[in-house]
């Protein structure tokens, strides 16, 4: 007799994306041509200046832990990016570097949340969010979202949507899985009404770099007291470095850091000796680079969709996801994308992933692959879907 795993194993949101992504790799063993517009993975990788930078602290051997909150360097370079390219100046002493934004998020709830903590959420969201809120012995409420609103939170839902045992939000800008951002007025009402509540805020900033239309500011701009979460996996392309960082308020830097000193000693040294490398003109200068190169993936697969009968409520003005609704093809977005899969050797995501309020009529498709792949799936969807 085993012993029974514990409760939340089963209260666990699933990751339907992971499923597609195995599938896919089974027909690409089998032989078959997959273009995956799947998981949102770029497919950039680091930068050579961090490579070199790491290999060098390698080769000196400063491969031991770290400051629980990181290398000095690491946080005063951070520190300073967010004041040049996100007009929101901070003390370094406030970014506690983490492993993974996975890890920042996760000290966030463990911070913040008591258990049975209700927390807000939109749908549709990134889904491994709400099992962070769970580790930490909270509930998360999914509030349903619309394209008049971009797909996220406003004031109105936190009016309609906050009770007793609310203590406060989780939200994104740019968002996974509709690459839409908060717009200023929106996001200033937004953060007002939960901060008259005595409420948190947790906002993901992972996307913030990958921004097209505008001036890119962190919302730390319109309330310096909230919780930033950010991440080197996709603006630097680093996602196997696992490698991120929290922005706290001054009264949370003592407690965050004791609790990361106890549960991750420290985020890999190596990589934060790479990831100082990333600050530099030359790096940054490709990173422009890079995210121009994703912005034009942007400009040339939203209006093709759309040209194949694909609707895209809400524009993405960020990240590098299109959530298409795919109602003129299908009225249930898990069979399509295996029609998809299955006949056009083209990966798409469900939108079950994300949430109940739209799951059965929308999707979730990446441009992480460069634009001759992604001229060849929008081929293949058309054929698939209209021409059989």
């Amino acid at each position: 007799m085993f012993p029974k795993p514990a409760q939340r194993i089963d209260q666990a949101t699933p990751f339907h994306a992971i499923e597609v992504a195995k599938k896919a790799a089974h027909l690409k063993r089998q032989g078959r041509d997959i273009i995956s517009l799947g998981i949102g993975e770029p497919d950039f990788t680091a930068a050579p200046q961090v490579v070199e930078a790491m290999q060098r602290a390698a080769k000196l051997g400063l491969s031991g832990y770290s400051p629980s909150a990181g290398l000095p360097e690491l946080r005063e370079a951070i520190a300073k990016f967010y004041g040049t390219q996100f007009q929101a100046p901070i003390d370094p002493r406030r970014v506690i570097v983490t492993n993974g934004g996975s890890g920042a998020l996760m000290l966030a709830a463990l911070s913040l949340i008591d258990p049975g903590a209700e927390v807000l959420m939109p749908d549709p969201c990134y889904p491994a969010n709400a099992n962070f809120i769970l580790a930490a012995g909270g509930v998360t409420k999914l509030v349903p979202t619309h394209a008049a609103n971009r797909f996220q939170l406003c004031a109105a839902d936190i009016e309609t949507h906050w009770h007793e045992k609310t203590r406060g939000i989780l939200i994104a800008s740019p968002s996974n899985p509709t690459g839409t951002s908060i717009a200023p007025d929106v996001l200033n009402a937004l953060l007002a009404a939960v901060r008259a509540r005595n409420g948190f805020v947790i906002m993901d900033e992972i996307y913030l770099g990958l921004s097209y239309n505008n001036a890119r500011q962190s919302a730390l701009v319109h309330d310096d007291q909230i919780i930033v979460l950010n991440s080197f996996s996709k603006y630097f392309h680093m996602t196997g470095w696992r490698l991120g960082w929290l922005i706290v308020p001054d009264h949370l830097i003592e407690p965050v850091e004791r609790l990361a000193s106890s549960l991750a000693i420290c985020a890999p040294t190596l990589a934060q000796y790479g990831a100082v490398a990333c600050f530099e003109a030359e790096t940054l200068a490709l990173f422009e680079h890079r995210r121009q190169a994703f912005q034009a993936r942007r400009d040339y697969l939203v209006p093709a969709l759309e040209s194949i009968g694909f609707q895209v409520p809400a524009h993405p003005d960020g990240a590098f996801y299109v959530y298409v609704d795919v109602t003129r093809h299908s009225h249930d977005s898990g069979k399509l994308a295996e029609q998809l899969l299955d006949k056009a050797g083209v990966a798409i995501v469900p939108g079950l992933d994300f949430g109940p309020a739209h799951s059965k009529h929308m999707a979730r498709m990446s441009y992480t692959t460069g634009l001759d792949q992604l001229e060849q799936a929008v081929d293949r969807m058309n054929k698939a879907l209209n021409h059989t």
